[in-house]
Formats: structure tokens, sequence, C-alpha cells
């Protein structure tokens, strides 16, 4: 990085700015290990050190234990050694013991050679905030550092408001160097549309020693123009004058003009305003912001006649003419530019063919040239334009300025068209679905109410059919909802295939088709829905890729299930959750039984709340021993939960709800918590429980706050993120929710161990498995109870053993309840194992006591079986 040089200033004024620098700032370099090489006078008094204490001295020691052992020390360094700078308020240790905060900035030096070097750090005691006169010459060499590798513009500027520095970021965004911009006002410089009180008023409080902080469009050396947050703070010398001024200016332009455009614009659309409004709005922010262009916005209809919308600045009677005409290849910029569905400029609109036929509309308005953009919709087919008219073609025609403007408006511009055609849309199709064609709920109601009428009149039955697509959310997510969009529609045209001319269709929402099907009993229903499950089951490519299409249907029968079409619907959807828990592409007929499962369900729902926030869960712990030496390796914690009517409920049966009704989650959390509670209160009487393990379902991790909760956890019991488990199941590896891989992560890099629950039932995907940052597995129980009779269960659990040590990962087996199965383990070199042979999952209270009797003696075994009642 090459330093700007100052020789050209006489040498009393640099000692002055220079003594005033180093006054403030303290500095300190370390090598790449870390250790401090140098450090200035402001930065040994501000620790409290002499030089020959500091220096030798790692940058670890100068922070608390709290950064070090949370890992951010680690990783300021990395970050700092990949060459990435960082700035900053840090805490830091004095010498004393005591702290102080530092507002830091840590730079990577480089050699001639680019080569890293050192790493300087720059940094102000902002606690005390007495700046010292002899850093700022330091101070200002520092800065320099900084300030060139930063893509901010940094102005020096003297007391008389003149440029003495500029940083290498000035020059990247404004286009001058330093040389040509020494000695001039910076105000008149980059915004020479400021008013004289302005630049007056901003000089008074500068003297009076007062930041400025504000929001200017300023202007580079090539005419390009920026929205700039400019900072000025005023460097007082220790007579309490004000003798310089340290500005930074960061573009802000691109933010600005979204928070400008889009604040106006979509506070226009939430109030329903006409889109003619909206888009005026539009054209009229642009040309307050840019002056020197004209904005036009024009529609494209599904004909692809050009249409005006708003054009505030251009005579109505020059948009009058423009109504109508058809897009093409020669129709001007706008219309050449719907037709190229690309981005047309015309800088001569009297010259260029383009505008042939029309330059005699627009040049006797005084306009040389016209930049015109298409407006696109979701589809990516044109539905406008959106132009800038220029009188003078050579005053920044489609600048970045400019580009930057169009990117913001653009597409602000397709939000107020793609709603007003939706709007139309809605009102067009008021009745029908969409995407579809099928009639929507509404039709759909309103046509069984009839055909229901006429079977309650004929004494007939009629069937309501309620389709539910299979596994129509992972095309979504793994294809694109284009391509589900195609699936849906497939699905409605072989549904009408198999219908009668008397039946009636619908979509209800999502991938739910309804059928209702008059003077049908349960024999046609049957061979229909055989029929409609062949016509499904036919080939079908969606994004070159062959899917097999399956649904799952419900039946309810008028009048025996219900005699209107909300309760038929209601039974109708109840029966097709029932066959597809059954299996996908089955279909189930409504029954009074599962009308009375669906009541207790929900019964059991709102019990399961209620124990959830009155305490009446509970865990038990389940002991996890180290084969080897038979003492205690760990505990797993397993929720139990007894109503006080219905009794014990076994987890079997309340776990799957919770997943079901969305409160696997709470239940997480409770779980983590009461584990983590019942850890430290063993640990508090002295017992010695190595780590408890809590399971968690795939999501639980959705949660992008269960790190942190995890951390608090812990912290609020004095435990370590080691003493902690958390089991997975392998049907998370499926799991495509984008925040499930990061909470794991951040899990994992906080210090918590994962595991592996019931390995090689599931998926099992061995590149899945490299991707998780596991540490343990643990072999499903169904292997360890085939051990004694099935050769290939040996072989697999030997196998999966295999996998896990190649990978450095602890293989835990679970279910061990003979002492044959617990030998042939040991042989296969198994090292932790958990099963009734050594306990049953126990009260808290219990397992004290097999601790203390069990556990204690340095001798017990670990195959002495003890026998009780099965885990879950």
């Amino acid at each position: 990085m090459r330093e700007e040089s100052n020789d050209w200033l006489p040498e009393a004024v640099q000692r002055t700015q220079f003594q005033a620098l180093d006054r403030v700032m303290a500095m300190a370099s370390f090598d790449l290990d870390g250790v401090l090489r140098n450090a200035n006078r402001n930065y040994l008094q501000l620790l409290g050190l002499s030089q020959d204490q500091a220096l030798g001295r790692s940058h670890q020691s100068f922070c608390t234990a709290a950064q070090v052992h949370s890992g951010a020390h680690a990783a300021l360094w990395s970050q700092l050694c990949a060459g990435q700078a960082h700035s900053g308020v840090v805490e830091r240790v004095r010498s004393d013991g005591s702290s102080c905060w530092l507002e830091a900035t840590y730079t990577p030096v480089c050699d001639a050679q680019g080569q890293l070097t050192q790493i300087l750090k720059v940094a102000t005691d902002v606690t005390q905030r007495h700046l010292q006169e002899q850093a700022h010459q330091q101070h200002l060499e520092c800065l320099s550092l900084v300030a060139d590798a930063s893509d901010a513009a940094v102005i020096i500027s003297d007391s008389q408001s003149r440029i003495v520095y500029v940083n290498g970021g000035f020059s990247r965004m404004f286009g001058w160097t330093q040389e040509e911009v020494l000695g001039q006002a910076p105000i008149a410089l980059l915004a020479p549309q400021m008013q004289e009180t302005f630049t007056e008023q901003y000089r008074s409080e500068l003297r009076g020693g007062k930041p400025v902080w504000r929001e200017e469009i300023v202007v580079g050396k090539q005419g390009q123009r920026y929205w700039a947050k400019v900072t000025s703070n005023p460097v007082i010398n220790d007579q309490g004058v004000w003798s310089c001024t340290v500005s930074v200016l960061t573009d802000i332009t691109r933010s600005k003009m979204h928070e400008a455009l889009q604040h106006r614009v979509l506070e226009a659309m939430a109030r329903e305003r006409p889109l003619s409004e909206v888009l005026e709005m539009v054209c009229q922010e642009v040309e307050r912001i840019a002056p020197e262009v004209t904005a036009s916005i024009l529609e494209v209809d599904a004909q692809g006649l050009l249409h005006p919308l708003a054009s505030p600045s251009l005579p109505s009677s020059y948009s009058a003419l423009l109504d109508g005409v058809a897009i093409g290849p020669e129709v001007g910029s706008c219309g050449t530019a719907a037709w190229r569905n690309a981005p047309v400029l015309v800088t001569d609109i009297a010259t260029d063919p383009l505008w042939r036929d029309y330059k005699h509309l627009i040049l006797s308005l005084g306009y040389q040239a016209c930049w015109s953009t298409p407006i696109c919709g979701t589809a990516g087919k044109p539905i406008g334009t959106f132009a800038f008219y220029y009188r003078d073609a050579k005053a920044g025609v489609a600048s970045a300025y400019h580009q930057q403007l169009v990117d913001a408006c653009t597409h602000l511009c397709a939000l107020a068209l793609e709603r007003e055609h939706t709007r139309a849309r809605i009102r067009q199709l008021a009745f029908y679905d969409g995407l579809t064609g099928l009639p929507n709920r509404s039709l759909l109601q309103a046509n069984a109410d009839q055909a229901m009428a006429a079977a309650a009149r004929n004494d007939e039955q009629l069937a309501v059919l309620f389709i539910d697509l299979d596994r129509f959310k992972q095309v979504n997510d793994s294809m694109g909802h284009p391509a589900g969009d195609e699936l849906l529609r497939v699905v409605a045209a072989r549904l009408q295939k198999v219908l009668g001319p008397g039946d009636i269709a619908g979509r209800l929402s999502g991938d739910e088709f309804v059928a209702v099907l008059p003077q049908c009993d349960a024999e046609r229903v049957t061979n229909t829905l055989e029929r409609l499950q062949e016509q499904l089951a036919e080939p079908l490519v969606l994004a070159d890729n062959a899917l097999a299409i399956s649904a799952s249907i419900g039946i309810a029968m008028f009048p025996a299930d219900g005699r209107d079409m909300e309760t038929l619907l209601h039974r109708a959807d109840m029966a097709m959750y029932q066959a597809k828990s059954s299996g996908r592409g089955r279909f189930s007929f409504f029954s009074s039984e599962m009308n009375r499962l669906a009541q207790e369900r929900l019964a059991l729902e709102n019990a399961l709340r209620k124990a959830l926030q009155g305490g009446e869960l509970r865990l038990h712990y389940q002991p996890q021993v180290d084969l080897a030496t038979g003492q205690l390796y760990g505990v797993e914690a397993l929720a139990r939960w007894t109503h006080p009517q219905l009794g014990e409920i076994p987890p079997a049966r309340f776990i799957p709800l919770a997943e079901e009704c969305g409160l696997i989650a709470d239940l997480g959390r409770w779980a983590v918590g009461e584990a983590c509670r019942q850890l430290a209160a063993w640990r508090t009487q002295g017992l010695a429980v190595p780590a408890v393990s809590v399971n968690l379902s795939p999501s639980s991790f959705h949660n992008l706050d269960l790190p942190r909760m995890i951390a608090d956890t812990l912290d609020r019991h004095a435990l370590a993120p080691k003493d902690l488990t958390l089991e997975l199941t392998e049907s998370i590896l499926l799991d495509t929710n984008p925040s499930t891989m990061k909470t794991i992560e951040e899990v994992h890099a906080h210090g918590v161990r994962l595991s592996m629950d019931d390995f090689g039932t599931g998926y099992s995907s061995l590149s899945y498995l490299r991707r998780l940052p596991v540490s343990e597995l643990k072999l499903d129980r169904s292997f360890v109870a085939d051990l004694e009779h099935d050769e290939a269960a040996r072989a697999l659990s030997s196998a999966i053993l295999g996998i896990g040590q190649s990978l450095r990962l602890t293989v835990v087996a679970e279910g061990v309840e003979t002492p044959v199965q617990n030998i042939m383990l040991r042989e296969q070199g198994y090292p932790v194992a958990q099963g009734f042979l050594f306990a049953r999952p126990l009260a808290p209270q219990d397992l004290e006591r097999w601790l203390v009797a069990r556990m204690a003696p340095a001798q017990a075994s670990a195959d002495q079986p003890v026998h009780g009642e099965e885990s879950a």
C-alpha cells in the first residue's frame, strides 16, 4: 500500500499535526503469532505496563478470559491473518486487572512483495476521552493506512477548510488524485449546490468542537453523483482551538434510493392508491433526485401494445400519441426495449434509425437522447418500460448514478404493475383457480350445494373426495415453484380426464383438490379412485426429471357422513390424513371410529399443551456405560408424562403428537433446560455424572436462536458445553429448511456434542454424515436385538462400528438386554452401551441410588443386568 507524501507541507505544520495525532492514538504492532513487538508510550500507559513488561507478551494476554474462552479472540486473529482488517470497541485488561475500553482498529500490514508481515493495532482510550498530544502524528499515519484500505472516502482539511489529505478511497470514489484537490474547499468541490449559509453553519459547528453528520448528494470528477453519508469530526489542539477536520464519506446511493423511493411507493401501494398515481410518484421522485432527466413509464399489454401510465413532465399530447403503438425492432427506445427485452440507449434521436418514424414527436419538445429499460414481470417478460429523456446528450446520459435509479425504479414499477395485473386477474377469475382452471372453493361450494340438494330430493348417495398430493413440498423445494405449478396443472388435467360429465372438481389451495361425485355409491367411488391413481401414476417429466405422482385420498359419503359440504369436506379431510398415515398413494373412507380417534387426538393435544405449561412432564435418565471400565459414560434424558385422568401416556404416543401439532420445539427446549438443571443438581450433591444427552427433533434446529438458548442454559447452571450432548435423528438429513445446517454448525462451534441416534435404520447416507459435525453414533437397538441369531446383524454392527472409528466417532450400542449381547459388543470393540442389562430409564432419585450402588465401586462390572420396564 503506497503512502501519500506530505513533504510539501512546512515542517512546523507537519510537527503540529503529528504531535496532535500522537496524543490521540495508542499503537502497537504484533507479529503473525500474536506476539507484541512494538508499542508506543500511549499504549504502554494505557495498559499500565513498562516496555520490558509488554514486549514479547501475546495479544491474547491483553484480552479478557471470556473473550479467550469464547473463541472470539481466535476468530479475530484468524481474520487478521487472512488479511481482513477489524475495527470496533474492545475490552482489554490493564496490568492491575482492571478493564479499559478501546476504540481499536486492527490492520494487516504487507511488505513490498505483498506478504503479510505484521498486525498493526491503533486504539483510542474511549474510557477517559483525554487525548494525548504526542499521539497525533502517529494517529495521522495509521489513519492513512486504515483509510486507504477502505472504500470510504476520507478527507482531512485544515481550519480554513482547505484539503490537506485524501485517502485512496476518495480517489477511487470521486476520480481525483490527492495532488488535484490539495488546497480546495471540500464542500465547494463535492457539493457545489450547497448554499453559503450551510457552509457557515457547518464551520460554526466544527469551530465549537461539535461533530457534523449529514446525508448529501455529492459529485465526482466526471460528473458522477453519489448519495453520501458524511461524518465530519473536528480535531481540537491543546489550546482548545479547532485545528483540522477529518471527514468520512460513505456511498449510500443504493440504500438511499431504495429508502426514498420504496418508502413512498410502497406506502402508496399499501393505501391502495391508483396505479397511475403510484407510478407518477415514482417519476416525480426520480426527477427530484436527478433533475437532468425526464421520466416516463409505459405499459406493455399481452398483445404487445404500448400504453402510457406516467410521465408528469411530458405533455399529455405526446403520451396520447404513443397509446396503442405496437412494440417492434425500430419503435423508438421504449418499443425497441420491450421488443428486445433489453435496455436501449439512443444518444442522438435526430439521427438514430430506431427513432426514424417517431423523432418528430419528441425533437420539438427539446429532447436529444432517450434511454429505456424494460420492466419485467415474474415470468421474465416485459410488462412495461421505464425511460429517461435527456435534453442535453452530454450530461451524464446513462451514468452509473442513473443506472442505480433505474434498478431501484424498475423493481418498484414491476411490483406496482404486477399488483394491478393480479387484482384485475382476481376480479376476472373470482370463481376459478388461476393456475389449474378448476373451480375454486366458492364455485365448488355452490356446485356441491346444488348436487347435494338434488341427491336429497332423489334419495341418492353422493361422494366427496379430498385429494392431497404426496411429497408435493419436496417437488417445490428441490425443483422450484414453476415445476410445482406445472405438476398441479397436470394433476388437474388428469383428474378431469377421470371424472364424468356430471362430476364436480375443484382446487382448494396448495396441493389439495376436491371432487364431488353425484349418484355414486362406494363401489363406483372405488372404481373411480383406482382409475385416478392409475392416471396419476403415469410417467411425468418435469424440468428434465422423471416423477412418479401419487395422492392420498379421503372419502366422505352423503348423507351417511354429513348433509352439508362443510361437514363432508372436514370428514373427507380426516379420512385423507388416515390414508396418508397408512402409506402414500392410499385412500380411506371416513368412519365414526375415525371421528372418535380425531376427537381423542384433539383432547390429547390440548392436554399436552397444558402439561408443558403446568409441569406435568418429567425426565427419566438411562445410564450409558463404558464397556471397558464399567464406569458411567453419561445418561440419556427421556421424557415421561403422567396425565391426572388418563394415567401414564407412553412417549411413542405423545412425541409424534408433539411433532404434528407444533409443540416439539417447546418440548425440546424444556428437556434441555430440565436436563441441565438436573445435571447441575447431581454435581452439587457430589455425584459424578459425566454428561447428559437430550433428543431434539429436526424442527428444533429451524430456530436460529437455539444456539444462544443452549449457551444461556449452560451458563445458568454453570455447565460446560461438553457436558451436554444433543441427539439427532437421521430424518434431519432430508430436512430442507435453510436454517437447519446453520444452527447445527453454530451449536457444534459452541462446543456442544452432537450424536446421531438410531443410526442404520433410516437414510444412513455417508455423504450426509460427512457434512454433519457429529461426534457420536448410536447403533439402533434392532441390530443389537438380532446379534445372537443373525449373522447379517453382526456384520452390519461391525461395519457401523468401523464407520464410526474411521470418522473418529464414539459409537454407542442401544438396547443391550442380555449378557451375550454385551459380550459380543465388547468383542467387536464397542466402547459404550446402554440398555436394560445395565438399567432401565430411572427417575432422578432412583438414578442417584443406582449410581451409589452400582457405579461408585471402581470394580463394578458393566455386564451385571438390572431388569425393568422397557425404555421409550
